[in-house]
């Protein structure tokens, strides 16, 4: 800083050791940069979220935060709502940057289930589940589950054994470069691949080292990793990310889907697949299993969400049918009747730059995993749950605008996993199980529809009928407490199902639904008490 040099490039760790010495005066009139900018977190023992706020607020530095989610798996917010008004966001999303490139034109989001072990032959199958996901002919990147994960043998070193014997047999090791040569059992093929799990540290100084430099994508075939691979690192080669086991934050996801996202003249599409485990009913750790099967859904969901083109919602008057179209209205304008739109800046800049992380904080909320699965009516889910979470994430919202931002919310997600069709000069979505004409399109219908209803969809094909057993007794064993404002949203679906069928919802039907209109029942009559008692 005394010296007459312009520029510095240093990692977080090293700004933030020179920050124990170093006045923040020093840094006036200087342009900061900061890269992966979600390490920084808003609580007080983050000591990089420290150094941000007293740069801040104690010298005149202009800061450039960069980052691939703006959301922390730990659901601590990086900064706090006042700080983070002081920026301007800018977003640029994976679909904007696929449209962009020369070679890479689409990505692709999948989940894969099996059960036992992922190495191991699969009941009923003639391979393993690794096999039967792994194309040999993709340049891809393995990242192996945590030591600490369900989906782990726990030993890292037999877990990297293990894949090789899926793949083939160990020929010989390069002792100059440390690269594998693995023969593959099934096409005969020779196979480069690259072990970054090993700790010793000679052994991954020579592996890292071809890694930089190789230069065309025959160098390598297979990387197989743990902590390493994700920020960072480059290999634009790199077609398939193969991600087994549930990762704990979408930033990891976003951080792991990015290895495959470079743009290179050997692919015009890259995927992403998550390996996850199903519940076993002999494992005690089934309703761990469980969660993380639906929490990697999610994220899954929210990254397709992701790639999908942003949609212009605005609201919709009596008299739009009779006038023209705007003709410098975007072209994916969709017109909704009841629609809010926000009353602050604040809320429109979430609206505008936050709405995907904050999907993932909802996405990936205890709460609403339980509620996901079809078990809780959508309109509880899109009008309780849903502005909960939002109050939570944003304290320092009113009603109003907490109301804009859950109908933004709502609508986005309904849409994007919605199918949109045009019929003659009429454009009709399906929304559920019906095709909804475009026009006729209002809040409250949208409000019917459970806007993550894809999660369960894609479990119900995916996984047998005794997993999905499993998951509803899980999601039944952790009751979700009853507001008053649920009681009251459910009580005219009760009052039509007695009309339907006759009988008061039972508390011991094998109907989650009938189960929580029985349950809200009690819940009213104990409200009804406790009132005549205090009066």
């Amino acid at each position: 800083m005394e010296s007459d040099e312009q520029i510095l490039i240093c990692t977080h760790a090293t700004l933030r050791f020179a920050f124990d010495g170093l006045d923040e005066k020093k840094l006036n009139n200087t342009l900061i940069a900061i890269d992966e900018f979600h390490h920084v977190s808003a609580d007080g023992d983050n000591r990089l979220g420290e150094v941000m706020k007293a740069i801040m607020d104690k010298s005149n530095a202009h800061i450039v935060a960069m980052t691939g989610s703006y959301f922390r798996g730990d659901n601590i917010p990086v900064l706090m709502p006042e700080d983070e008004a002081r920026f301007t966001k800018v977003t640029y999303n994976y679909y904007e940057q696929l449209n962009g490139y020369e070679y890479l034109k689409s990505l692709g989001i999948g989940y894969h289930f099996y059960h036992g072990r992922y190495f191991k032959k699969q009941p009923d199958k003639e391979m393993s589940a690794l096999e039967e996901i792994l194309d040999e002919n993709k340049k891809t990147i393995i990242h192996i589950p945590s030591v600490n994960a369900a989906e782990s043998s726990k030993d890292k070193y037999e877990e990297v054994n293990h894949i090789i014997d899926a793949i083939g047999e160990l020929e010989y090791q390069d002792n100059e470069t440390g690269v594998l040569f693995v023969k593959s059992k099934r096409s005969g093929k020779v196979l480069k691949m690259a072990d970054l799990v090993n700790d010793n540290q000679k052994a991954r100084d020579k592996i890292t080292t071809y890694l930089r430099s190789i230069n065309s994508p025959d160098d390598i075939d297979i990387i197989i990793a743990l902590g390493m691979a994700k920020e960072g690192f480059d290999w634009p080669w790199c077609e398939h990310a193969l991600t087994i086991g549930y990762r704990g934050s979408l930033t990891e996801i976003i951080q792991i889907i990015g290895r495959a996202t470079r743009d290179s003249r050997n692919k015009t599409h890259a995927q992403f697949t998550n390996l996850i485990a199903e519940p076993d009913a002999e494992n005690e750790e089934v309703k761990v299993a469980v969660n993380n099967m639906l929490k990697a859904i999610t994220a899954s969901l929210l990254m397709e969400q992701v790639l999908a083109p942003n949609f212009n919602f605005k609201p919709k008057s009596l008299h739009d049918d009779d006038e023209p179209d705007d003709e410098n209205e975007p072209e994916n304008t969709i017109k909704i009747r009841g629609f809010k739109l926000p009353s602050s800046q604040r809320a429109k800049d979430i609206i505008e730059s936050d709405l995907n992380d904050l999907k993932a904080r909802i996405l990936q909320d205890d709460t609403m995993l339980k509620a996901m699965p079809g078990n809780i009516e959508p309109e509880v889910i899109n009008t309780v749950l849903i502005p909960k979470i939002i109050r939570e994430v944003y304290p320092d919202l009113n009603d109003e605008d907490v109301e804009a931002v859950r109908q933004h919310v709502v609508v986005d997600s309904v849409i994007k996993n919605s199918t949109i069709e045009e019929q003659g000069n009429k454009k009709f979505v399906r929304m559920a199980n019906s095709f909804v004409n475009i026009d006729d399109i209002h809040i409250d219908l949208i409000d019917q529809i459970n806007p993550f209803q894809k999660a369960f969809e894609i479990l119900s094909k995916s996984v047998t009928t005794q997993v999905l057993k499993l998951i509803n007794e899980h999601i039944q064993s952790t009751k979700i407490e009853m507001t008053e404002e649920e009681a009251i949203i459910l009580w005219p679906i009760i009052k039509k199902w007695r009309e339907d069928t006759g009988e008061v919802p039972s508390l011991q039907s094998f109907d989650p639904k009938e189960k929580r209109m029985a349950e809200a029942i009690v819940f009213l009559k104990e409200l009804k008490r406790q009132r005549m008692l205090n009066e």
